[in-house]
């Protein structure tokens, strides 16, 4: 396989985004629409206590649209490993109102699991790429985004369209990250962020969970060194690893005067002030560049499948 052909599927996927941004969120508010006047309504009403769940990329995406929803006032919204999610299914869990599970295949044991314990006891939303899989049947209501779904283990466009679905439905606008994502997702990759020998990735609010979506893709793809944080808790010790050659990468607004103590470290600051998402975006197609440098496909990543499903019957 040639160099140009690693990640061929990644490519093709983080190239979209935008146009199938733009088609989810026509989704939402057509949905929203649709609801208004009377239709079934998938998403939870404004202030329902909602739990929202998931598996790798897609519980940092529970996390960045559960800070937002709440941020918004529009309830209580908390994220979830689907593994380790304390939900009202038993008598020790929390009392939630709807929960929202996102899964690109539908077919990852854990949501499997935690959809099948709520039945008739909670609501429950599944925000999916593959509806025909499992969750489809499961949950009581489906929010379908099969343009989305992808070939390449490594996610990329899924989870970004399942969170602009889900920031839509809170009112949230998105010109400016579309247009700025039609850049960052073809725009040349500088040689010292392919050459770099370590990245950090920061957060604030929502952005949390694109920082840490940001470190697994680089680790997924990479098997780089790579961490994330809240932006607010990077000074309170893990900036002791930045140093020229490595790489520190914010999303969204940053704290007073991180700028000055990231000049004094040497390691490269990025903090560009366009849309976070598009960034996210932009460090999508960074990862491809450092794989493809590197010689690894990230659409075949090491140790990892499409979805994981585990053997429950031993």
């Amino acid at each position: 396989m040639s160099n140009t052909a690693l990640g061929a599927y990644m490519e093709e996927e983080l190239v979209s985004q935008p146009d199938v941004w733009l088609r989810a969120i026509a989704q939402a508010a057509s949905d929203k629409a649709a609801s208004d006047s009377g239709a079934e309504r998938l998403l939870p009403a404004d202030g329902e206590r909602v739990a929202v769940v998931g598996c790798g990329t897609s519980w940092f995406m529970a996390q960045s649209y559960a800070a937002a929803r709440e941020a918004a006032g529009k309830g209580v919204t908390d994220a979830f490993a689907a593994s380790e999610a304390f939900l009202n299914h038993n008598s020790a869990g929390r009392q939630y109102d709807a929960v929202i599970a996102i899964t690109r295949s539908g077919t990852t044991t854990e949501v499997i699991e935690l959809l099948q314990a709520l039945r008739g006891k909670v609501p429950t939303v599944a925000v999916i790429g593959d509806v025909e899989s499992p969750v489809a049947t499961l949950a009581d209501a489906v929010v379908g985004l099969p343009y989305a779904d992808e070939k390449s283990v490594v996610q990329t466009r899924f989870a970004t369209t399942a969170l602009v679905y889900l920031l839509s439905s809170l009112g949230m606008e998105f010109g400016d990250a579309v247009e700025q994502a039609r850049t960052a997702v073809t725009e040349p990759v500088a040689q010292d962020l392919v050459e770099a020998e370590q990245f950090t990735f920061l957060g604030t609010g929502w952005t949390i969970g694109l920082a840490h979506e940001a470190g697994l893709k680089m680790r997924e793809a990479v098997q780089g060194w790579t961490e994330s944080y809240p932006a607010m808790e990077y000074r309170h010790g893990p900036i002791s690893i930045a140093a020229p050659g490595r790489v520190t990468w914010l999303f969204g607004e940053q704290p007073e005067g991180l700028d000055a103590d990231m000049a004094a470290t040497g390691a490269l600051y990025i903090n560009t002030g366009k849309h976070p998402l598009a960034e996210l975006a932009r460090v999508h197609r960074v990862t491809l560049e450092r794989a493809r440098a590197r010689g690894l496909n990230p659409d075949l990543p090491r140790n990892l499948t499409r979805s994981v499903i585990l053997d429950t019957t031993a």
